[in-house]
């Protein structure tokens, strides 16, 4: 692959990572019910969510809950865990896919919503599924360069209008097979929301010290994967393709500098059963060391990674060497290695 992109950070802690959860719960067999009269038509069986993509749920915001609202809950969750005031924040960055308008950013009202100081820089940073490394990757530079001293990384996603959509245009006459199954990707999706708090890491020896990472870019596939809130449109069988083919020359490019061969933890995005499966198998990694979140949130977005990783932090002990990985439409890649 032309280009190249690594980093290496030489002064980074991740502090903390939170999330907030949705609390409304969509099942696939929920789904498999709406879209009863589709799968007749088209002949197709139910459980197919189930089965190949190994989502069994995923969730919603209930009533009152909003993924910018839950993004401020996450973020303030987080400088809590970390013991950092708002007023010590240099930056932040919101990695969103869900916006509600074009402008102003998401970033505003949740600069807002933290109580930041007008000192923070604030934007978003959108790049499909890995936004939250890029931002923590670019964060990291900038507290390398002593611009910064903490930052704040976050997002919040929200599932519901494109899966409305998507149900009831797979209803419609008309629609046929290869219809339904370039929106298959979009039943997958999940809400959620998730911040990250990192900091020098010479003011913080209990942190966890980020070392750096690998991008890589394959974006002669920038139209295998195409979404927005009335549809997300996917040529499955290629993407995967195109995206292992990134992976695996991304993996192998990093082995003139980094050794991820026996990491403690691989945090993946998460996408489905067939997507992991395909790096573990093309990377040959211990499957045992891939802790999943799809089979009961489906596909969060950029959120995932962030999320997975939460869930799994008290799992970790002092030393262990995790991997933040993923693959995003585009297609891009990301590694980022974090020294618990």
């Amino acid at each position: 692959m032309d280009g190249n992109a690594t980093t290496t950070h030489r002064n980074v802690a991740l502090l903390s990572v939170a999330t907030t959860m949705a609390t409304r719960i969509t099942t696939s067999a929920e789904i498999d019910r709406r879209l009863a009269p589709a799968l007749k038509r088209l002949k197709l069986p139910t459980g197919l969510l189930q089965r190949v993509a190994g989502v069994h749920e995923r969730r919603n915001w209930g009533e009152g809950q909003t993924f910018d609202d839950a993004a401020i809950e996450a973020g303030k969750k987080a400088l809590a865990e970390a013991g950092i005031r708002p007023d010590q924040v240099g930056l932040l960055i919101n990695t969103s896919v869900t916006r509600k308008h074009l402008e102003p950013s998401v970033a505003v009202r949740i600069h807002h919503g933290l109580g930041l100081p007008s000192s923070a820089t604030n934007f978003d940073i959108a790049n499909a599924c890995l936004g939250f490394v890029n931002g923590m990757a670019l964060a990291g530079q900038l507290i390398d360069a002593g611009q910064i001293d903490y930052a704040v990384i976050i997002d919040g996603e929200d599932a519901d209008e494109i899966q409305v959509n998507t149900i009831e245009r797979l209803g419609r006459e008309g629609i046929k097979r290869k219809d339904f199954m370039s929106e298959f990707a979009s039943l997958t999706l999940g809400s959620g929301a998730a911040a990250a708090v990192i900091g020098r890491a010479d003011l913080h020896p209990e942190g966890h010290r980020m070392l750096g990472g690998i991008t890589r870019a394959a974006t002669q596939f920038n139209d295998l994967c195409v979404g927005s809130v009335d549809g997300m449109f996917t040529d499955a069988k290629a993407l995967l393709k195109g995206g292992m083919e990134l992976v695996v020359s991304a993996w192998k490019d990093a082995k003139r500098q980094w050794s991820w061969s026996h990491m403690d933890r691989y945090i993946m995005h998460q996408v489905s059963s067939v997507h992991t499966n395909a790096i573990v198998k093309a990377a040959n990694l211990d499957a045992t060391r891939v802790p999943v979140t799809f089979p009961l949130l489906g596909n969060v977005g950029p959120a995932s990674i962030p999320i997975t990783l939460a869930q799994e932090a008290s799992k970790l002990v002092r030393g262990n060497r995790v991997l933040l990985m993923g693959v995003g439409s585009g297609l891009n890649t990301s590694m980022m290695e974090i020294a618990w």
